[in-house]
């Protein structure tokens, strides 16, 4: 779900989740800012992104997603690992080591942080990092 308008910063944000999704956004939250202390988080669509826009698809469409996106859905929680390699995208790559989770080419959606396999998570963000 988008962030009220009046959110506008990532602290903002996760003070805005339900307090039933709140641990798990904010252990997500450190983790990125663990792994990946370069990029600057930010209110991006509604949601934390973190790090510089990019293009996302590898296409040139104009895009204002950041390199990572954390978000509180209406039914799950996504995480968006958004810049493609030669190979692909890293969470479809690593889809079978994530979990208990539904991957997309870039999204990571699940309901519970005790489905998702935080390891292969910090393992393909600092693979972000190297893009």
């Amino acid at each position: 779900m988008k962030a009220p308008d009046d959110v506008t910063t990532p602290e903002g944000y996760l003070a805005s989740v339900p307090e039933d999704r709140r641990e798990a956004l904010k252990t997500l939250d450190t983790l990125i800012r663990r792994t990946l202390p370069d990029l600057e988080a930010a209110i991006v669509y509604g949601m934390i992104g973190y790090g510089e826009k990019t293009s996302g698809a590898g296409n040139d469409r104009p895009s204002d997603w950041a390199k990572v996106n954390l978000a509180n859905q209406k039914r799950h929680i996504s995480l968006y690992l958004c810049t493609p390699g030669p190979e692909g995208y890293l969470p479809e790559l690593a889809k079978d080591r994530l979990g208990k989770v539904s991957v997309g080419k870039s999204c990571i959606r699940f309901t519970k942080l005790e489905n998702l396999n935080l390891e292969v998570v910090e393992e393909l963000l600092k693979k972000l990092g190297d893009r």
